[in-house]
C-alpha cells in the first residue's frame, strides 16, 4: 500500500526531479565538474556566436556547423528572455524549466482511467541518466514540443499537427509523431503550419535551409551504428581517420561513402516499413487491450439512442465502434517512439542527445497502460546510461577505437538496435490484425478481441 501510494503522489516525484536537476545544474555551471571532455562549450560558444548572427535577422549560412532547421533560431535566441543573465546560464535555467513543464504534463496525462504515473518516472529517471550533456543542447526543448504533440492528440488533434510542425522545423524529427495518428486534423493541421511557417522564415531571413545542404555532405559520425565497421577495421590496417567535421567527430577515408548510403538506404527501408504498417493498421480493427477478452454478443445500438454524453465528439450513427478506436492515443504514442527508434538507429549520426529525444517519447508511452513499449523502454533506459559512459567520460577511448570504447559502443548501439526491433514487432501485433482476409475491419482473427481500447482516441475523425 505504500508503495502504490508514493508512485501515485507527486511528492516524490518532485523530489527526485529536483535533487537530480539540482545536480545536473552545478555540472553544467561548473560548480561540479563532470568527467570527461566539456560539455558546455557548444552553448557558450557555439550557439552564443549563433546568437549574435541571429540578432541580425539572418542565418549563420556560412557556418557549416548550423545544421538545423529555420525554427531552431527560437531555441538559440531564448536566452534573451533573460536578459540580466549570462547567454550560457540563461539557457541552462530555460532549459531547466521546459523540463519542469514536461514533467507537469506528463504527471497530468498519468492520472485517470486506463493511464499510469510511470510515464512521468520514466522521464525523472531517464534524463540525468544522459548526464550533463542534456541540459547543454536545444534538443531537451525540441523533445518537450513532441510530448505536448503526442499528449495533445486525444483531445486536441488540430494543436498536435500545429505542434509536430513547430517540432519538425525545430529539428525535423518531431514530424513522426503524426504517423500514428488517425484522421485527417492532425495532417492537415500540420502541413498548413509548417508550410506557413517555413514560408514566413524563407522570405523573413535569408540562408533559413541553407541546413539542407551542410546535412548532406555529413560523414559517419564515430557514435553511429556504422561507425562500428570503421572501429574494427582500424585495427586492421585501415587508411581512413577520424576527424571533427561538420561539427562533430567523423570518420573520413575509404569506403565512408560505401556505409553512409547503406545508413540512408536503411533509413528509406524504415520508412518503408512504417507506410506498410500505417497502410495496414489503418484497414485492421483498433488495438487490443492487454486484459480484454472477446465481449459477450450484445444487441445493435443506434448512436442516436445513446445519452448524449456517451457518444465520442463528432460522432454520427454510420461510425463504427472499430474505425473510432483504430489509432488509441497509446497507439500514437506507440507509433511515435518505434518510428524515431527506427530512424535514430539507421542514422549515419547517433549524438548523446538524441537519447533524450527516445527518452521523451518513451514516457509518453508508459503514461498508458495499454502500451506495448514496456520491454523498448527498459532498453532505451539502459542505452542511456551506456551513453553517459562514452561520451563524454569515456569519449577519448571511443575516438581513438579502443577495445573499451569499441564494447561501450557495441553495447549501447545494440541495446538500440534490440529496442527498435521489439518496439517494431510489438507495434505490428499490437495494431496489424493477424489472419485477416484482405485486411477489411470488420473480420476479427482467432483470439483478437475487437473490445475498444481503454485509453481515448488519438484523434476525433
Amino acid at each position: 500500500m505504500v508503495a502504490r501510494s508514493a508512485g501515485r503522489s507527486p511528492v516524490w516525484l518532485v523530489a527526485v526531479w529536483g535533487a537530480t536537476r539540482l545536480l545536473l545544474l552545478l555540472f553544467v555551471l561548473k560548480v561540479l565538474v563532470f568527467p570527461g571532455p566539456d560539455v558546455t562549450s557548444d552553448v557558450s560558444v557555439i550557439y552564443r556566436d549563433w546568437y549574435e548572427v541571429l540578432r541580425t535577422g539572418a542565418f549563420p549560412s556560412d557556418d557549416v556547423t548550423w545544421q538545423y532547421p529555420p525554427a531552431a533560431a527560437f531555441a538559440i535566441l531564448s536566452p534573451a528572455l533573460l536578459p540580466f543573465l549570462a547567454y550560457a546560464t540563461a539557457f541552462f535555467v530555460l532549459v531547466c524549466a521546459v523540463d519542469a513543464a514536461v514533467l507537469a504534463l506528463l504527471w497530468r496525462a498519468g492520472r485517470g482511467s486506463g493511464r499510469s504515473p510511470r510515464g512521468a518516472w520514466v522521464w525523472v529517471a531517464g534524463v540525468p541518466l544522459l548526464g550533463p550533456t542534456v541540459y547543454a543542447r536545444y534538443d531537451l526543448l525540441v523533445t518537450a514540443v513532441a510530448v505536448a504533440a503526442l499528449l495533445a492528440a486525444g483531445r486536441h488533434p488540430r494543436v498536435a499537427g500545429a505542434l509536430a510542425a513547430v517540432g519538425a522545423l525545430l529539428k525535423v524529427w518531431p514530424a513522426l509523431v503524426l504517423v500514428g495518428m488517425g484522421g485527417r486534423r492532425p495532417w492537415v493541421a500540420a502541413a498548413v503550419g509548417g508550410a506557413g511557417l517555413a514560408g514566413l522564415f524563407a522570405v523573413t531571413m535569408p540562408g533559413a535551409f541553407a541546413f539542407l545542404t551542410f546535412q548532406r555532405e555529413r560523414g559517419v559520425e564515430v557514435e553511429s551504428l556504422g561507425a562500428l565497421v570503421f572501429h574494427v577495421a582500424r585495427h586492421f590496417g585501415w587508411e581512413g581517420g577520424v576527424l571533427l567535421n561538420y561539427g562533430s567527430m567523423e570518420f573520413l577515408g575509404p569506403h565512408v561513402d560505401t556505409v553512409s548510403t547503406v545508413s540512408m538506404g536503411l533509413s528509406a527501408a524504415a520508412f518503408g516499413w512504417l507506410l506498410l504498417w500505417r497502410v495496414r493498421a489503418a484497414r485492421s480493427p483498433g488495438p487490443r487491450s492487454p486484459r480484454s477478452r472477446s465481449p459477450e454478443p450484445q444487441p445493435p445500438e443506434s448512436s442516436e439512442s445513446r445519452p448524449p454524453e456517451s457518444r465520442p465528439p463528432g460522432s454520427r450513427s454510420s461510425r463504427s465502434p472499430s474505425s473510432r478506436s483504430r489509432f488509441a492515443a497509446h497507439t500514437a504514442a506507440d507509433a511515435a517512439f518505434v518510428a524515431v527508434l527506427l530512424f535514430t538507429v539507421t542514422s549515419r549520426v547517433i549524438s548523446p542527445q538524441y537519447l533524450v529525444w527516445l527518452v521523451g517519447l518513451a514516457a509518453v508511452c508508459r503514461c498508458f497502460r495499454a502500451s506495448r513499449m514496456r520491454v523498448p523502454v527498459a532498453l532505451v533506459l539502459a542505452a542511456s546510461l551506456v551513453t553517459v559512459l562514452e561520451f563524454p567520460f569515456l569519449f577519448a577511448d571511443v575516438v581513438a577505437s579502443t577495445p573499451l570504447g569499441i564494447a561501450l559502443l557495441a553495447v549501447r548501439n545494440g541495446l538500440l538496435v534490440a529496442a527498435a526491433l521489439v518496439g517494431a514487432r510489438a507495434l505490428w501485433r499490437d495494431t496489424v490484425r493477424r489472419g485477416s482476409a484482405g485486411g477489411r475491419p470488420g473480420a476479427s482473427g482467432p483470439g483478437i478481441s475487437r473490445a475498444p481500447s481503454a485509453d481515448s482516441p488519438a484523434t476525433a475523425g
